[in-house]
């Protein structure tokens, strides 16, 4: 297609080149049959061919500048592209506002005034889309429309450590968790990595990712995100947060160092850890638990067991109650970094 184009083109412009010469210069110095054929049959042949010549690198450059622009829109978050498109027509729209003063140039200069307007009007036209194009895209412009068609605000973005852990799956189906779970490309291809380790841990986790995300697609609940980052080749966190924050999506995790990350960035955090810890039941100073002591604590006299959501209970002198089912009295509740810690002592008979 590209060479029948080309060799239309340049034969056209050929045989105008050619009459034109003939015309002007030929025709009154080498006025004759030959020169005649020569000048209107031996140029369009020649245009012809240089453009079928020349067509294959015109075909190159062009998909090299085609793929330039293809990874450029990639790396643009769905508002900068609205915003952008917005801009350029309200660009082009003031460029036409001044298009009519710039025509009151030619009635009073002429000819000359006609072909300066013309420049200056196809300057204001790039100037104008350009950088309404380029102010678009820095404000992010998204119609509301646009904006609740694309439901981002309920989409959350999901990382592997989420999908390793495997609670997402109860909280989808509780009906907690609204909206679409997106998991970008280069967490699949990082799970698949973990899931073909030779640790045979980590290749017991990265497999029972796959588990969660195949129950997570039974549920209808997740989408594939398949924008990337070449800029960015191994720092999956930091492309994490990038994602997020260009689909205006916010992030499930339970990494703490990604939560501060993400924080930092500014991009909202949805940490299971923390949804755990507010679920767990209160407890106060002063109430009564039934546990039992299953191990040794960090000191030696002090025994601990668990609560059924998993909180720890330390109980003060129970070391050599291993085993036993007792009553404890709360003294004092700890809330960590990493969950709540209860400390207890043995109820007195």
């Amino acid at each position: 297609m590209f060479r029948a184009v080309f060799g239309l083109l340049f034969g056209a412009a050929g045989f105008l080149i050619g009459r034109e010469a003939y015309l002007n210069v030929f025709s009154l110095h080498f006025a004759n049959r030959w020169t005649q054929i020569a000048l209107l049959v031996l140029a369009p042949v020649a245009g012809a061919l240089i453009g079928v010549g020349i067509a294959p690198l015109a075909q190159s450059l062009f998909e090299e500048q085609l793929a330039a622009v293809e990874d450029a829109i990639e790396r643009l978050a769905p508002s900068e592209i609205a915003g952008g498109a917005i801009g350029l027509i309200v660009g082009l729209i003031v460029a036409f506002l001044i298009k009519s003063v710039l025509v009151e140039f030619i009635t009073l200069g002429g000819r000359t005034a006609t072909y300066v307007v013309i420049v200056a009007y196809l300057l204001v036209v790039i100037f104008t889309s350009y950088l309404g194009a380029r102010v678009g895209a820095k404000m992010r412009i998204l119609p509301m429309p646009l904006a609740a068609a694309t439901g981002s605000a309920l989409a959350k973005v999901v990382d592997t450590s989420i999908i390793v852990d495997g609670r997402v799956v109860e909280i989808v189906e509780s009906g907690f968790l609204e909206g679409t779970l997106v998991v970008p490309r280069f967490v699949l291809r990082e799970l698949q990595l973990i899931a073909d380790s030779s640790d045979p841990l980590k290749r017991t986790r990265g497999r029972r990712g796959l588990e969660v995300l195949g129950r997570l697609q039974e549920l209808s609940a997740i989408e594939i995100g398949e924008r990337d980052y070449d800029d960015m080749p191994a720092a999956v966190d930091a492309k994490l947060v990038r994602f997020a924050r260009e689909l205006g999506a916010r992030l499930l995790t339970n990494d703490y160092n990604l939560n501060r990350i993400a924080q930092l960035e500014g991009v909202a955090v949805l940490n299971v850890n923390e949804l755990a810890n507010a679920v767990k039941a209160v407890v106060l100073p002063g109430e009564e638990l039934r546990v039992t002591v299953v191990r040794e604590g960090k000191e030696p006299h002090q025994g601990l067991a668990y609560l059924d959501d998993g909180t720890m209970v330390v109980i003060e002198h129970g070391r050599h109650l291993l085993g036993e089912s007792i009553c404890a009295v709360v003294t004092s509740v700890l809330q960590t970094v990493a969950g709540r810690m209860i400390f207890a002592r043995v109820k007195k008979e």
